[in-house]
């Protein structure tokens, strides 16, 4: 396992190692042990899973506040998507900066995406399945989101498309306005 560091501390890229022969291939897409040597100290309690049927699907940006709030692993395990995180940690040099990459079936990558940073991502693809790990239950009373094109935080989606929202995505209010209960250092 490969853990490479990005522009926002704290979110990772995992790139799984690949052992393949003639009959195919095999890899561990999640070890506590080898995440541990990385220095990355993490107990996941629930696995997700969603299903996006076409092309330009956007969800989030998401987040859950305190006590609740969410580290996640996020993999695609079907189609890709550009995955993005936005960190909403108050007093962070990087607050409302964001990080975004391509994860896919293909390459294999995931990202880890730490407490105090919002998530979201885009499908590049029609009939795209994205799975992840969660380290807190759902708590739909601490459920937050931040608008996916909030100019301030200026993310540049790949897809120059109207993208396909849920409504509760359509409605959510710019970063400045969004309950934050994130402080840097906590």
């Amino acid at each position: 396992m490969n853990v490479i560091e990005t522009s926002l501390p704290g979110v990772m890229i995992i790139e799984p190692e690949l052992f393949g022969d003639h009959r195919g291939w095999f890899m561990e897409t999640y070890s506590e042990a080898r995440l541990q040597e990385a220095g990355i100290d993490v107990k996941f309690v629930q696995d997700n899973q969603s299903f996006s049927a076409a092309k330009g699907t956007l969800r989030g940006l998401h987040y859950q506040l305190h006590p609740k709030a969410q580290t996640k692993l996020v993999r695609c395990t079907k189609g890709s998507i550009f995955d993005v995180a936005v960190d909403i940690r108050t007093g962070s040099q990087t607050f409302g900066k964001w990080y975004g990459i391509e994860l896919s079936a293909e390459n294999k990558r995931q990202l880890l995406i730490p407490k105090g940073f919002a998530h979201g991502f885009l499908t590049l693809t029609d009939d795209v399945e994205v799975q992840y790990k969660v380290d807190d239950l759902y708590a739909p009373e601490c459920d937050r989101g931040i608008i996916w094109n909030d100019p301030t935080i200026g993310i540049e989606w790949p897809v120059k498309m109207t993208p396909i929202l849920s409504t509760k995505d359509e409605m959510a209010p710019l970063l400045a306005a969004a309950e934050n209960n994130f402080n840097f250092g906590e």
